[in-house]
């Protein structure tokens, strides 16, 4: 009896210890923390630095994957944020180290910065801040995909900046003098023109020449500067004498809201999404139509 009453003690204290401790290996750990609320302007970036602002997004990125680790479900990549390039400075380039570089730039866009084909933009004279921008936005793929990206990817700051020096310093060259005269419908570059100079009050459409110059060389303000050496004009692009094609497609893309690479792409989607296919045909046709 004695044996029997210990072995029903020692059964009763085992049951006792091992309930504990299976309650506690059942219970759910604490809920993770909630998410912190994101800043009213995380969509634009200072344009001050690219290297120091991409620096700055990689470390918000690395937040945020270690904030949301318990999520095992993948989330797509957000998109960098847009440059402000009313806040940018205009870099120096070296304009004779750019030419060695350019090399295989020529291929589309010409040893003379004018384009092989149509579908290119021409790139002698451009606004050297807007050439900047513009590889910048191709490198850190604030662009969509095309074959700039792959182009842009290997290219250093110090790249960048001589490329965009030495085709910003490129003479645009005169129309060959044996060169057929445009066969151009006048009515449709009139249009144009009227869009151009004067915008279209009734759709909320303001004049081009208000960024772009009156005589669509830039605008007249490329060159200020302020104290604190920003060059918020600098970087609105020549239009004078692009290529038709060119225009209607980057035009086009602005309607579509596919272009979302700085400030300046904003301005332009507010534009260009009230323009119809007549319009974009128009001011690209009266554009191209321009000479030296």
């Amino acid at each position: 009896m004695k044996a029997f009453w210990l072995i029903a003690a020692l059964a009763a204290a085992s049951s006792t210890q091992a309930g504990p401790q299976q309650t506690t290996a059942d219970t759910p750990p604490p809920p993770p923390a909630g998410e912190v609320a994101a800043q009213a302007d995380t969509d634009t970036a200072q344009a001050d630095s690219p290297p120091q602002q991409e620096q700055q997004a990689a470390r918000a990125a690395d937040a945020n994957a270690a904030e949301d680790s318990s999520d095992t479900t993948p989330a797509a990549a957000a998109p960098p944020p847009r440059y402000d390039l009313r806040t940018a400075h205009a870099p120096p380039g070296d304009a004779q180290a750019g030419k060695a570089k350019a090399e295989v730039c020529g291929a589309c866009h010409g040893t003379d910065g004018i384009a092989t084909a149509p579908i290119f933009p021409n790139l002698a004279g451009q606004r050297a801040a807007y050439l900047y921008w513009s590889l910048q936005a191709y490198k850190t793929g604030r662009m969509p995909e095309s074959p700039m990206t792959g182009m842009a990817a290997p290219l250093e700051e110090q790249d960048i900046r001589d490329l965009a020096a030495y085709y910003a310093s490129l003479p645009v060259p005169p129309p060959a003098a044996d060169a057929a005269p445009d066969e151009l419908d006048a009515s449709l570059l009139g249009q144009g023109q009227d869009i151009y100079m004067n915008g279209a009050p009734d759709k909320g459409i303001p004049p081009c020449q208000g960024c772009h110059g009156a005589d669509a060389r830039g605008s007249a303000q490329a060159a200020f500067s302020d104290r604190s050496g920003r060059t918020p004009y600098a970087a609105y692009p020549r239009l004078r004498g692009q290529h038709n094609d060119y225009l209607q497609t980057r035009l086009q893309q602005f309607h579509e809201n596919s272009l979302d690479a700085s400030t300046n792409s904003r301005v332009m989607h507010g534009v260009a999404e009230r323009l119809d296919e007549d319009s974009i045909k128009a001011v690209s046709t009266w554009l191209s139509s321009l000479k030296e």
